[in-house]
């Protein structure tokens, strides 16, 4: 029998309570007062259960996530249905197990995030989410690291530091300024239109982590037992629906609880309510497509469904919360270059940077062995020679029938062997010149005045209130630039922004004689003492 009090379960079976010990397992029978000269001090040198316990709790963090610091998580599995496009064999496509296998429940554990502000800032906070979800497949782990919007704002890796920068507080005021987002935007490659139109319409604020969807972003690819390859993205569709917030409703919450989403994640999964999302999948010819305006591989670009229908494959389920934040958590670590056999990376270029980030920043945030953490291993059984490094925690080093004294490969003295690859090895033909050149179509704004005009008339009058907001105290130049790139989207989404920036600096004369007027007033207080 559990109960609930102040919002922490009791077990009231639980009569008598475990003992408290130190980390060495010694029994501590006080742990209330350090050992001093006389009961006022001073304190003496050898209080090892203090000095154990202060130690511990310096070294409680670990460094914060680059990005998507603010997250939560939770477990559940992942079902294939088996098929695909209308009922044909998922195996004509893909040979991952983690698909063709309908009869297993893979393990998975997914985080959601936020992604430029910091580990306790509020969820409410206009930014994209991260989805990403770790598979414990029976090949090993493999890890979709993704964000709830299908595209991103750049699709060149080099940018990425920079772009991050721009997004953050600035590094002297440490407060957030919009002015720095959108100089970067103004005077980039123009890529950034068609999120920037996703972000600052209702789609940029997702109610909660569970009425969001998700989206791989990239172009992945799919290989068959014949070596063959299919180009692919990956969408998750919320069972429960899709539920964004307009500012108004954000700045309400924002103004009552600033873990909403955390919580209502948590809580649903307590009681019962397990969150699912159904994955699917769009699927295209291996290849440049030059019948399209677009590169395929292009991260800042859709796939539209009337060209490429979504199918489903599989379902997920969200059934279990962390038993410890930070163990499971914080420490989780993704990286887009965990791939299974069947699945491989596209030639597009922000993955491939991606992936080399990716697990470098988290041996530098978790350390070189994080993938021995219980949240991070695979279920399968790790047979490696890879050794050594800070807290290495390994007691099987290499299985029953490796020689231990053998950590190299290849030897006849009994170490490891290599394994057989389970299909034909897909083989792609890629030949150029080594050049910096951005890709050849990047028609940066077609599909940004797309989006706009199948937004709904109150999701085009939220997100041109929100650019005129954000964009008001801006310098005047950066304006003009944003309006002209909002023009050359789409002229009604340039018009609105333009005239919306007009009646905002009008407002804004107003308001600042109207300020003047009130301070003149607020300078001769009342006396209330």
């Amino acid at each position: 029998m559990t109960s609930y009090q102040g919002g922490i379960q009791m077990d009231k079976n639980k009569k008598e309570k475990e003992i408290l010990t130190n980390q060495q397992g010694h029994d501590v029978t006080d742990n209330q007062n350090v050992r001093t000269v006389g009961n006022r001090g001073p304190m003496t040198l050898e209080n090892y259960d203090f000095l154990e316990k202060i130690s511990h709790f310096d070294r409680e963090k670990i460094p914060e996530r680059i990005v998507h610091a603010r997250g939560t998580g939770a477990h559940g599995y992942f079902q294939s249905y088996g098929t695909v496009n209308g009922g044909e064999p998922i195996s004509k496509y893909t040979r991952a197990k983690v698909f063709t296998n309908t009869e297993v429940q893979t393990p998975v554990f997914v985080r959601f995030s936020t992604v430029v502000h910091g580990k306790h800032s509020p969820e409410t906070l206009r930014d994209p989410r991260g989805f990403a979800i770790k598979f414990y497949t029976e090949d090993g782990n493999w890890d979709l690291v993704g964000n709830n919007l299908k595209i991103f704002f750049i699709r060149d890796p080099l940018k990425f530091p920079d772009m991050i920068h721009a997004f953050r507080p600035d590094p002297v005021t440490n407060y957030q300024n919009l002015e720095r987002m959108f100089d970067f935007v103004s005077r980039s490659p123009p890529e950034a239109m068609h999120m920037i139109t996703f972000v600052y319409s209702p789609w940029g604020i997702p109610a909660t982590y569970r009425h969001m969807q998700g989206s791989g972003v990239h172009t992945y690819k799919w290989i068959n037992a014949e070596g063959k390859a299919v180009l692919v993205k990956y969408h998750w569709e919320p069972v429960q629906g899709i539920r964004n917030l307009t500012q108004q409703e954000a700045n309400k919450i924002q103004g009552q609880n600033f873990n909403h989403a955390t919580q209502d994640l948590y809580e649903a999964i307590e009681e019962g309510n397990y969150p699912e999302w159904e994955l699917y999948v769009q699927i295209m010819e291996d290849g440049e497509h030059p019948e399209l305006d677009y590169d395929p591989l292009d991260p800042t670009k859709i796939w539209y469904k009337e060209d490429y229908p979504w199918h489903k494959v599989g379902k997920m389920v969200l059934n279990k919360n962390p038993d410890n934040f930070h163990a499971e958590v914080e420490q989780s670590a993704f990286g887009t270059g965990v791939l299974v056999d069947g699945l491989d990376f596209s030639d597009d270029k922000l993955l491939q940077g991606r992936t080399y980030s990716y697990s470098d920043t988290q041996r530098y945030r978790v350390g070189a062995n994080y993938l021995q953490l219980p949240i991070n291993r695979p279920h399968k059984k790790v047979v490696t020679n890879q050794t050594g490094g800070q807290m290495d925690f390994r007691e099987d080093y290499g299985g029953e029938h490796k020689n231990p004294h053998i950590d190299y490969e290849p030897s006849l003295l009994g170490g490891l062997k290599e394994a057989k690859n389970p299909g034909v090895e897909h083989e792609p033909h890629v030949e150029g010149n080594l050049q910096r050149k951005a890709i050849s179509r990047e028609n940066n704004f077609g599909q940004a005045g797309e989006t706009y005009r199948r937004l709904a008339d109150w999701e085009k009058d939220d997100l041109i209130a929100n650019l005129v907001n954000a964009l008001a105290s801006c310098h005047e130049e950066i304006q003009q630039k944003m309006v002209e790139m909002c023009y050359q989207c789409d002229q009604d989404y340039g018009k609105r922004l333009e005239d919306g920036l007009k009646n905002a600096t009008s407002s804004r004369e107003e308001k600042m004689e109207k300020a003047v007027d009130m301070a003149e007033e607020m300078s001769k207080p009342s006396d209330p003492y």
